[in-house]
């Protein structure tokens, strides 16, 4: 990549601080790759993102104009260490639960299975998946998360899973999601209905429904291999005819405008396999802009 030029105007994105008291949003990098169902160098993604961030500003356009660096406090706690196997991942739930008092805490993987420990950490009530696959096998590795977090108790009522794909997954694991009471939105539904409404009914659905308090603990995934794999080719799992990257960012930055959302990870790119113009790590890099954008957005 080209040096980037300095311009005392145009501020950039990341090297934020570390966390401290009244933050906003804290970055926490959790580079698990292990478990991985195929080979991955998903583990140097958290630096490439970084890195990434480096290329964009903090800017909202509005108008009025917004810098997120001055309208919020923004935070990067460094990475886990070896966050893969049940040592691993208990180092992920306690670094996740020391940021507690972040309003939003926003992990960057490595794999898919890095959602497992994350979400737990923040002690997630209610999950929304934007993903290609339904993540419901067996065992333990990126394609198990939401298995096992329903395994452990999180109400399968309670997950909405967005983007999934033809041809992607199998018959079993569909009906697996099925039977569990999943709501499960195709990707071609998603563009049949537009995504206001998908993210309506999404904050709905993992808020806890109509009968419960609607600010209730969120963990959105963001499976980076939902896009299109012309925009996501460092996914390994990414297919032709998944979401546009303009659809993935305004899923994400949708949902991240609900206070019920607590926390995210962005997972399964892998920076060694992205193209020489990186545009995989960048789209990444993009979802937590449009985090702390849907952040900075509240009401």
């Amino acid at each position: 990549m080209s040096a980037l030029s300095i311009d005392p105007l145009w501020p950039r994105a990341g090297d934020w601080p570390a966390p401290a008291d009244g933050v906003d949003a804290v970055l926490l990098g959790v580079p698990a790759w292990r478990t991985s169902l195929s080979a991955t160098g998903a583990g140097q993604t958290p630096a490439a993102v970084r890195a990434a961030l480096r290329r964009f500003s903090p800017t909202l356009l509005g108008p009025p104009p917004i810098d997120l660096n001055a309208s919020l406090r923004i935070a990067d706690a460094g990475d886990v260490d070896e966050p893969d196997g049940r040592d691993g991942e208990a180092r992920v739930r306690a670094a996740v639960h020391a940021l507690d008092a972040a309003r939003l805490v926003v992990a960057l993987g490595g794999d898919n299975s890095a959602t497992y420990a994350v979400a737990q950490g923040r002690g997630a009530r209610g999950l929304i998946t934007l993903d290609a696959h339904f993540d419901l096998r067996d065992g333990e590795s990126n394609g198990s998360p939401v298995r096992r977090l329903i395994a452990d108790g999180l109400d399968p009522r309670r997950i909405v899973q967005i983007g999934l794909a033809d041809f992607a997954n199998s018959a079993a694991y569909a009906r697996r999601a099925l039977d569990a009471g999943i709501t499960v939105v195709p990707v071609d539904e998603v563009r049949r209905r537009g995504i206001d409404d998908v993210v309506a009914e999404a904050l709905r659905i993992a808020g806890g429904g109509d009968g419960l308090p609607r600010r209730d603990r969120i963990h959105l995934d963001i499976d980076v291999d939902v896009c299109d794999r012309s925009v996501a080719p460092g996914c390994p799992a990414s297919v032709p005819g998944g979401l546009a990257a303009w659809e993935l960012r305004a899923l994400v930055r949708g949902l991240a405008r609900d206070p019920g959302v607590v926390s995210a990870d962005i997972v399964e790119v892998d920076a060694t396999a992205d193209t020489d113009d990186a545009r995989t790590v960048r789209l990444a890099a993009l979802c937590v802009l449009e985090l702390l954008a849907g952040l900075a957005e509240r009401p």
